[in-house]
């Protein structure tokens, strides 16, 4: 059993462990109000660029550009580009273990397909370089200020890996921000772009879309739909598409952010909760050897007066 100062000492441990959790919890609360802003504002303006990009990709031949090629289907062999994004940080609950069994399950998933890993986030860059998977491109500390740039430069390098032919597709795994307490996996296809018409989740925050040019709402989903290109499609694609992919690339950096801290706070939370269960548990533990400690003085005390 053990001494009364032992549970003390355990007591005050349990509560200075409480207080850091407790701050870290506002702290990832006060973060994550911010980067949920920038992910929902952001998110509209990249599921409406995806959804016009697809539309208009689908009418034209895909030498127009060669980021339109689709030479190797998901589940194709060849060597895919999967870009892994993972926090830089822990104590965030399942967040870089659900991103990691996901990344793992593609790369087993795919028969004869070889895959090699772009690194976005130093949690699953320690995982995978120490399991000597095969890195084409890490970045790490990114996430203490997200900016464009980042986006652009992960973008740069997939691009480059996909039109020098050492990736013939390029996927993007992340937690996409769905509320405070729920996070969810997504697998989306980068590269080459999607062909045809995408759906995208309702309630999500994409807006209602008016009249494209030229063409009515119900007519821009007719098959029969042919679009007039001013520039030349060629033009158009070569300033367009670049652009797309680094907005697809800003996009799951941003949901990742706010992921991140909200199963940061959620955690924090549960575990200041379970730190006052530990100190209301030990509390009483100690009343009650304190308790059995008096008693048993007691006892001796009146056995030694009958004694004498």
């Amino acid at each position: 059993m053990p001494s009364l100062i032992d549970i003390r000492r355990r007591i005050r441990a349990v509560k200075s462990t409480q207080q850091i959790t407790k701050a870290m919890k506002m702290v990832a609360a006060s973060k994550l109000r911010r980067a949920q802003e920038r992910a929902l504002s952001a998110r509209p303006f990249a599921q409406q660029m995806l959804r016009v990009l697809n539309r208009v990709a689908s009418r034209v031949p895909e030498t127009a550009h060669p980021l339109l090629a689709s030479t190797a289907a998901t589940a194709g062999p060849g060597r895919a580009l999967l870009i892994v994004i993972t926090s830089d940080k822990g104590l965030c609950g399942s967040f870089n273990t659900n991103i990691i069994k996901e990344a793992a399950r593609f790369i087993t998933d795919g028969a004869g397909r070889e895959v090699a890993l772009g690194l976005v986030g130093r949690k699953g860059r320690d995982y995978f370089r120490r399991r000597g998977f095969d890195v084409r491109y890490e970045d790490v500390g990114l996430f203490q200020n997200i900016r464009y740039t980042h986006a652009q430069a992960i973008a740069r390098a997939a691009i480059e890996e996909f039109l020098g032919g050492s990736a013939i597709s390029v996927f993007l795994v992340y937690n996409e921000f769905k509320s405070v307490m729920q996070q969810r996996v997504v697998v989306e296809r980068l590269l080459p772009i999607p062909r045809g018409e995408v759906l995208v989740e309702p309630g999500v925050g994409v807006p209602n879309a008016g009249p494209e040019q030229g063409q009515g709402q119900g007519q821009g989903q007719g098959p029969g739909i042919d679009y007039l290109f001013e520039p030349p499609p060629a033009d158009i694609f070569r300033l367009l598409l670049p652009r797309h992919v680094e907005v697809q690339v800003f996009r799951a950096l941003l949901e990742s952010a706010a992921a991140e801290h909200a199963a940061r706070m959620t955690a924090m939370d549960s575990a200041t909760k379970n730190a006052a269960e530990m100190i209301d548990q030990l509390t009483l533990y100690m009343n009650k050897v304190r308790q059995a400690a008096i008693t048993r003085e007691i006892i001796e005390v009146v056995s030694g007066a009958q004694a004498l």
